[in-house]
């Protein structure tokens, strides 16, 4: 494995470190169901649609009965 001649300047380390410390937000779009901001060509994570086509249903949560109703 090469070794250095000799040893980088701590201008030339760090100019380089400095050009990846920026993390960029992935790319979002609407979903063409519901509307809500996802990834492009990813399931919905608020409706389960992709491309039209319902792909994971949507899990409801059933009221116990007889227990109040809770504003």
């Amino acid at each position: 494995m090469a070794n250095p001649k000799k040893k980088h300047t701590r201008m030339r380390t760090d100019l380089r470190r400095s050009a990846n410390w920026r993390i960029t937000a992935p790319p979002s779009s609407k979903c063409s169901n519901c509307g809500a901001p996802s990834r492009p060509h990813h399931v919905c994570p608020e409706c389960g649609f992709y491309g039209g086509e319902l792909l994971i249903p949507r899990k409801i949560k059933k009221k116990e009965e007889g227990q109040p109703p809770q504003a």
